[in-house]
């Protein structure tokens, strides 16, 4: 049985998100701090990341003050609260196929996520791409859900948002 550790390279890996509300969506990047995947047999079994939540970018909003302002917003406690929380983590658990199972860690609140993963192994390289959908809610992110306020009208943030996960890792 050969184990083979692959750190990744965060400067070749990504997150993009995508949040939505009634009137439109948001879109940015954050960014993965390190990590490291494990193969058994050239087959993933697990391995870990970190995500830098202070690293948040806002792209769909050019005006440069609006944008701060944006930011600003995400980084406290009403999102992600980055400064206590500077950091987020996905640890997988199981793998069977494609599917990937883990626990995601936002704002030191952990929950079982599940999603499909496309990994790809090319001599010492190894990349990675999956899309997860995430409630906010249950990491205590609860600004405007229609399921804790009433009457939001068109200022509702519906309560899942997306992770589009694309990571390159080498054998280390």
């Amino acid at each position: 049985m050969e184990t083979q550790k692959f750190e990744i390279v965060s400067a070749q890996s990504s997150i993009d998100w995508v949040g939505r509300k009634v009137t439109g969506a948001h879109n940015g990047t954050i960014e993965v701090k390190e990590g490291q995947l494990v193969l058994i047999n050239g087959e993933l079994t697990g391995g870990k990341f970190v995500i830098d939540t202070t690293s948040i970018k806002i792209l769909d909003i050019t005006d440069p003050t609006l944008n701060a302002q944006f930011y600003g917003h995400l980084a406290s406690d009403d999102f992600f609260s980055s400064e206590k929380y500077p950091e987020a983590t996905l640890e997988i658990t199981a793998v069977s196929g494609t599917y990937i199972e883990g626990k995601l860690t936002i704002k030191g609140i952990t929950h079982p996520v599940g999603f499909d993963a496309d990994v790809q192994v090319n001599g010492s390289e190894l990349t990675a791409s999956g899309k997860l959908v995430i409630d906010r809610t249950s990491y205590g992110i609860r600004f405007r859900s229609g399921n804790f306020f009433k009457d939001l009208g068109d200022t509702l943030i519906y309560n899942d948002f997306e992770l589009n996960v694309s990571l390159t890792a080498r054998a280390a």
